[in-house]
């Protein structure tokens, strides 16, 4: 699936959104824009990932978001909000109110419930509860009130919706009592207050949780450091990091991090690359080795020259499909946008029904009123709004730690049913990286002319083999004479004219293509093969001048990866266009039984078809190159990628530093991230079936029921947050090494949820003292505790 350019995609971020129904709403307000072509909403990361058909103006956009009644502003990666910061306003707003609501909810409890008053004037009590409970009403509820006031505009209610009539009835119905002066009248002053809070709470461990949802790539992005010094006419200069230039010289001293892409071009260091790739050892890096912003080096000096800046550059584009991936929807999802249609309006109707049972059907109009009441505050579209954006969040983060990039949500169903997965051999199974072994001279020609020539044909292709070629050559301080009229033949060599001679080199199939005689080789071939060695064929002016032997060494995790694969129950294949003896060798080292060799790129599409014909859902791992045909026609394509090179933008999986080893992690992490939403969606429509039957009821307290709504949200953010504590039990069942991640990936301040908790049981203890002396709980021998049986229920 190829992935949105930066010409064609806008990313918004958006505020006011408060359940489901506000991600359609956004959605249908920007897909009516001309030229956009799809528009998807993530309401736990609050932005919105616009893909555009033609030029559309970014104020066309914002002014369609405000006109479905939310607030939306473009962003880029590196300043995207920060949710963490909303949260702790969040928190103060909550402390304040709780200065009000506290006493509020005792009070009237004391008044409603046990018969109460203070200083026994109940005028007076009734008027202090009124004007402690307005400024909750119209303090924490006014962003209820706005957001509900946008939704009837647009003739779409949302949760706000919910709240606000709910609480407004208990609230406007109690001040009434209070002014009316109907004293001994049941209010509800408690009701709407702690409702307030109790929602208000969850909104903020909402919020809480959401920041540290997407704490993965603002972590990622506090990496690239603000400046850079650049070299320039042999002075250092200080340059804000945007200004820095490709071709630009850049010194990079230990302990700091690398500002952008580069090449090393002076001095040498070991690199520490854990932000990308999760892996602890640093690695080597001399010149003409590339280095990735954001790495730290660490002990030696080095220039670098800047190859990609800014949006170019790896990291940025790694975060901007990790944005892409947290923005998609699963398939799954379709089933929660129906839902999250009639949701709301659904709700309404059946408060609306309640109160209308009660009062016509048991003439207890008071009954209804409560019942009603806990109905709209109970339903929770948040929780079905949260429960796959957050976990996607979570899960794709996490993977982007690990140096694993799932492309998107579709991937994390796909990657469930998988059957088989089919390996590449080079570069994937192997380091890619082979060196000439063996040259074999036939007749005149010598071992250095016979390398020279092989290493001029070879040195406009950018094939690992060519490479080793022209790699022994300068090795050995061969100067190359230049190669004319090259022509490389897929999957079996090049040709090209060398000081006036034709000089083909290639594998036994392309001089067999071609009419060579190449039976006196036979033994010669045979016995390199034996040996595991990859054989190439050295031809000068239609005469076979030699043979070149090459080795490609295991990856020390490759056997270790295939035995994860196995354990995950799946069935794991080889493909190579190597030859059968060769093939035959690393298969053994690695652990597979099931190979073929000397297949071309077509070949290998044409298995993966094979597979998939026989009802096998395919994983194929490859270096996004060769194997790309059977990349994308495979159920899930994994990308084996050096972290810096095109391969980051293929495949469905993509692996940095192409490490074997991560293939099973990411299928493992892929389908805990899919079982999470499973759970979460299960609990949220379990939620809802239950609860609204028994508010309808009059079982439930609406005091409870609004803190019941508050929790079922943080329960499903708390689930999708789960899947980081998993991370290190996945790692080393794929028998990876973990380590955590970029320090502030995976922490969360405990400080404000002790905070809320007592906030939480300073409300909730009264409240279940109380109910329990009106409905007699606390009975003595002598007696009820409590005669009054208010209607609370």
């Amino acid at each position: 699936m190829a992935s949105s350019t930066r010409e064609n995609a806008v990313t918004l971020s958006v505020t006011g959104m408060t359940c489901a129904s506000c991600v359609r709403r956004v959605e249908r307000a920007l897909s009516k824009v001309e030229g956009v072509e799809t528009a998807t909403v993530n309401f736990a990361a609050e932005t919105a990932q616009v893909t555009l058909g033609a030029p559309v103006p970014v104020e066309s956009l914002v002014r369609a978001v405000e006109k479905a009644g939310y607030r939306a502003v473009p962003v880029t990666a590196r300043d995207r909000r920060d949710l963490s910061a909303e949260a702790r306003a969040s928190l103060l707003r909550l402390l304040v109110a709780s200065v009000f609501a506290v006493p509020a909810v005792l009070l009237a409890m004391a008044m409603d419930i046990a018969g109460l008053h203070l200083f026994g004037d109940p005028v007076l009590h009734g008027w202090l509860v009124l004007a402690l409970a307005t400024p909750v009403q119209f303090g924490l509820g006014w962003r209820f009130y706005r957001g509900a006031w946008a939704s009837l505009r647009q003739l779409n209610p949302n949760m706000d919706v919910l709240v606000a009539l709910g609480t407004s009835v208990a609230y406007a119905y109690s001040a009434w009592v209070v002014v009316s002066g109907r004293h001994g009248t049941h209010m509800y002053f408690d009701v709407s207050v702690a409702v307030l809070f109790f929602i208000s709470m969850g909104k903020y461990f909402e919020e809480t949780s959401k920041g540290a949802a997407s704490q993965a790539i603002r972590a990622l992005l506090a990496q690239v450091p603000a400046t850079a010094t650049v070299l320039r006419e042999a002075s250092e200069i200080e340059l804000p990091v945007e200004m820095v230039r490709v071709g630009d010289r850049i010194l990079v001293r230990p302990g700091q991090r690398v500002p952008v892409d580069g090449v090393v071009v002076e001095g040498a260091s070991t690199v520490d690359e854990s932000l990308l790739t999760g892996e602890s050892v640093p690695v080597e890096r001399k010149p003409g080795d590339a280095v990735i912003g954001g790495s730290v080096n660490q002990n030696g000096v080095m220039v670098i020259e800047a190859r990609a800046v800014g949006a170019d550059a790896a990291l940025q584009r790694i975060v901007r499909l990790v944005e892409e991936a947290q923005g998609s929807k699963a398939p799954v999802q379709r089933v929660v946008d129906r839902v999250a249609a009639v949701f709301v309006p659904v709700v309404i109707a059946l408060a609306l029904a309640t109160f209308a049972a009660w009062g016509w059907g048991a003439g207890e109009w008071q009954q209804g009123m409560t019942a009603a009441v806990a109905v709209l505050v109970i339903a929770c579209p948040c929780a079905l709004g949260l429960a796959t954006p957050t976990a996607i969040m979570v899960g794709t983060g996490l993977g982007a730690s690990r140096g694993i990039l799932i492309r998107n949500a579709g991937v994390l169903e796909r990657t469930r049913g998988l059957d088989v997965v089919v390996l590449d051999k080079t570069g994937t199974l192997t380091a890619g990286r082979p060196v000439i072994t063996d040259i074999v001279p036939v007749a005149q020609f010598g071992r250095e002319e016979l390398l020279r020539l092989a290493a001029a044909a070879e040195s406009p292709s950018e094939h690992p083999l060519s490479r080793a070629v022209v790699d022994a050559a300068a090795d050995g301080g061969l100067e190359l004479p230049p190669a004319t009229q090259f022509e490389a033949l897929t999957a079996r060599g090049v040709q090209a004219m060398v000081e006036g001679k034709l000089v083909q080199v290639g594998n036994r199939a392309m001089f067999e293509e071609l009419g060579f005689g190449l039976k006196p080789l036979d033994e010669t071939i045979a016995a390199l093969e034996s040996q595991g060695r990859t054989v190439a064929i050295v031809a000068v002016d239609g005469s076979v001048a030699g043979l070149l032997g090459f080795f490609d060494d295991v990856k020390p995790n490759a056997a270790r990866a295939v035995a994860a694969l196995r354990r995950l129950g799946l069935r794991v294949v080889m493909l190579t266009g190597d030859n059968e003896r060769a093939a035959a060798a690393v298969a053994a080292q690695v652990g597979i039984s099931e190979f073929r060799a000397g297949m071309r790129p077509e070949e290998k599409l044409a298995y993966v078809r094979e597979l998939q014909a026989q009802g096998l859902a395919v994983a194929m791992a490859g270096d996004g190159v060769n194997d790309a045909p059977a990349l994308a026609q495979a159920d899930v394509g994994i990308a084996m990628s050096t972290g810096t090179d095109v391969a980051i933008e293929t495949g469905d999986i993509t692996l940095l530093h192409g490490d074997v080893a991560k293939i099973a992690e990411a299928i493992a992490l892929s389908r805990q991230t899919l079982t999470t939403i499973k759970q979460n969606l299960a609990w949220a429509f379990g939620y809802n079936v239950v609860a609204l039957p028994i508010a309808a009821l009059g079982l439930l307290n609406p005091l409870f029921a609004g803190a019941a709504m508050a929790l079922s949200s943080v329960s499903v953010m708390a689930n999708s947050l789960r899947l980081r504590t998993k991370a290190p039990a996945l790692a080393r069942a794929a028998g990876n090494e973990y380590t955590a991640p970029v320090e502030g990936v995976l922490h969360v301040n405990r400080g404000p949820l002790v905070a809320m908790v007592a906030a939480f049981a300073l409300l909730v203890v009264p409240l279940v003292v109380f109910t329990g002396i009106d409905r007699g709980w606390f009975a003595t021998r002598g007696g009820e505790a409590g005669s009054h049986q208010g209607p609370h229920g």
